[in-house]
């Protein structure tokens, strides 16, 4: 069903042309966003020419009604200061972990592979509780090319693994193997942490433009949010159930 918009149409080609820029869990769920955008940018450009803003592109009508009617001031200083001292440990770099690894790789989707697999790094894990050098192992069995350096990764960052392989690296004590191979979608893991370098706080002069950006971007996102519910306070909008006007469209 198309939506109109003061009587403006919205086609389903329209519609469904928008959704590949709305991922969702579900096509219903990206129907519906991509449904929320295109009244907002109706919304908008209808809004535009009510005042006359003219300006040949529909971008820059858009981007010049915004900067008219949407007023978001620079974040001060003391909310700046304040931000910082609520959240100082979201302010820091990231821990670092000195890791190897051995991997008995097999395909996510065959079993039997990945039966051999694991078998194969059961008997690598009971190599080395029996004395045997994890490096020398990683060279001669490992099917990573880390094998070439004893099965070292160097540092690595969180984030840069994949989370079965994370969860466990980060639940080890430095010098620790794995107690149990570790299953991944590239197959089998046996870590080793070498050691972790924790993460140190940042001062407030090196973090101060990026709260700066996120206070002004928060604002900005709720004086739109409001914005848009007073346009659709004031439509005409069919084929679209919407929140109140006292309600955001923007989520």
């Amino acid at each position: 069903m198309s939506i109109t918009v003061n009587g403006v149409e919205i086609s389903d080609a329209a519609i469904y042309a928008e959704m590949q820029y709305h991922p969702a869990p579900s096509q219903a769920m990206a129907e519906h966003s991509a449904k929320l955008a295109l009244v907002a940018r109706e919304l908008m450009l209808q809004e535009a020419a009510r005042l006359d803003i003219t300006d040949a592109d529909e971008e820059e009508r858009l981007t010049a009604l915004i900067a008219r009617e949407v007023q978001t001031p620079e974040p001060e200083e003391d909310h700046c200061q304040r931000f910082f001292a609520a959240n100082r440990p979201r302010f820091r770099t990231g821990d670092l972990f000195e890791v190897s690894h051995i991997l008995c790789a097999a395909p996510p989707d065959d079993a039997m592979a990945r039966t051999a697999a694991r078998i194969h790094a059961a008997e690598a894990l009971a190599q080395l509780k029996q004395g045997g050098a994890f490096a020398e192992l990683a060279a001669q069995i490992s099917d990573c090319p880390s094998k070439e350096t004893g099965g070292s990764l160097g540092q690595i960052a969180l984030g840069q693994t994949v989370p079965e392989f994370e969860q466990a690296m980060t639940a080890m004590q430095e010098g620790e193997t794995s107690v149990q191979p570790v299953e991944s979608r590239f197959g089998f893991h046996l870590i080793h942490l070498h050691k972790k370098v924790e993460g140190r706080s940042l001062e407030y002069d090196h973090v101060r433009d990026q709260i700066a950006r996120y206070l002004r971007d928060s604002v900005q996102h709720q004086a739109m949010s409001q914005y848009l519910s007073l346009l659709i306070g004031r439509a005409n909008i069919q084929g679209l159930e919407l929140p109140g006007a006292d309600s955001p469209l923007v989520q």
